[in-house]
């Protein structure tokens, strides 16, 4: 067997099958079943290794998650968290380009999705701020470029495919290592807002009456109490992440059921099946990548890789600028989880090589390919914020250019300062 020919199987197939649009979870069992047929292996092989990627406790919490995110997006939670967003932060000059991104960032903090947060929030903040004079290009835009915290504030079931992938790094001290980058994320799209608002001259948010502000503050506040389940409980140490995201989607349901009363019991089977769907699709694709990882293995790609990348410079900030680079442009052409699955063994290897930590790592990765998501012309993200303002995807494009900025320094200030990422984690999980 030349290993170099069954890689190039493996890797050229994989390519061209992507590239004539083949949804890329047939593109990873089709390329590695071509690859088992040439070294010799048993077909059954690749059975195996799908099976045994979906055997383990911790993918549990993926449906959850979802199930928590959809429950959400049909119970009132986004609307709360938006009516609280604009008590906080309304006031100020451009003050609904604010609202959207704390609102972003508050409901990214419960669901953990991208396309949730886009899909849930996306139709009030268009048309609220198209009614106060905002360009729509300018309200998707910055919809779903805030979107991106979704993957960075926990909880996110991003985060444990990384976790699995990364060969079981704590869940825990990665979910509390999205704050700080997630709230410098927030940050710097806020700064951006508060300049092109004052340049284009966009109003403030009418002052709330102190009765309804108080309302909608405590109605808020249940819904993000969701959040403090999943963080404390996991960082504490008194769930798994499986059995906390159960628990908050219960608190979720019954919230929503209950409480708000936006959700009735004739939603559930709409709820469930939605989850059902992504879940079938997230599964699949991690069974597939699962065998698609254990052959790139067994011909030595990731080590290879390894020395490869190495080979260029031996200096860390020369590769991890490689390594952002290297994510960035495939994020334009591949969705998210398929990109973690796939290159999380190839390139952990080398930044632990130079010391840099999984947990920093994870996080870096996740605000890279996020960016991914806001990029045609593979961007999820993107596509969900543009069908729903029913704008084309050319001209949400161009008012997203300049939000790139914010995000690409955001991402070169978690890449390079480790502090960022590693001072929560090392101050409450030590």
């Amino acid at each position: 067997m030349d290993t170099s020919i069954a890689t190039g199987i493996l890797l050229g197939s994989f390519i061209v099958l992507i590239l004539i649009k083949v949804p890329i979870t047939f593109s990873m069992i089709l390329s590695t079943a071509l690859t088992l047929i040439y070294i010799g292996s048993p077909v059954m092989t690749l059975v195996q290794q799908m099976a045994k990627q979906l055997n383990s406790f911790s993918f549990l919490a993926i449906p959850f998650f979802i199930l928590m995110g959809e429950i959400m997006s049909v119970g009132g939670i986004a609307t709360r968290l938006f009516q609280f967003a604009n008590i906080l932060v309304g006031r100020f000059t451009g003050g609904l380009a604010h609202v959207n991104v704390l609102a972003s960032t508050f409901f990214g903090g419960i669901s953990g999705s991208t396309i949730a947060d886009v899909s849930s929030l996306g139709p009030l903040e268009f048309r609220m701020m198209e009614e106060a004079g905002y360009d729509k290009d300018f309200s998707i835009a910055l919809t779903v470029s805030s979107s991106v915290q979704s993957l960075i504030i926990p909880p996110s079931h991003n985060i444990v495919l990384y976790s699995m992938a990364a060969g079981g790094v704590s869940i825990g001290s990665l979910f509390i290592a999205g704050y700080i980058p997630g709230a410098l994320l927030a940050i710097s799209l806020m700064a951006y807002c508060f300049i092109v608002s004052h340049k284009r001259k966009y109003p403030k948010s009418g002052k709330v009456p102190f009765k309804e502000a108080m309302k909608v503050t405590k109605e808020s506040l249940l819904s993000l109490f969701s959040m403090v389940i999943v963080i404390v409980g996991v960082s504490a140490g008194w769930f798994t992440a499986t059995e906390s995201a159960a628990i908050a989607c219960i608190y979720c349901l019954f919230i929503s059921l209950v409480v708000y009363r936006e959700m009735t019991i004739k939603d559930i089977p709409r709820v469930l099946g939605g989850t059902v769907k992504t879940l079938a699709m997230v599964y699949a694709l991690i069974a597939a990548a699962g065998a698609f990882g254990w052959t790139m293995s067994y011909l030595n790609i990731p080590s290879s890789a390894t020395k490869l990348i190495l080979s260029v410079s031996d200096n860390p900030i020369i590769i991890l600028l490689l390594i952002n680079i290297l994510l960035l442009a495939l994020g334009t052409i591949m969705d998210l989880a398929p990109l973690v699955l796939i290159m999380t063994p190839i390139l952990l290897p080398v930044v632990k090589s130079f010391g840099m930590s999984p947990i920093h790592f994870g996080i870096m990765m996740m605000l890279n390919l996020g960016i991914g998501l806001c990029t045609p012309p593979v961007g999820t993200a993107l596509f969900t914020g543009c069908a729903i303002g029913k704008r084309s995807i050319e001209s949400v494009s161009k008012a997203l250019l300049p939000m790139y900025v914010p995000m690409i320094v955001v991402l070169l200030l978690v890449t390079y300062i480790p502090t960022i990422t590693m001072f929560l984690p090392t101050l409450l999980m030590s």
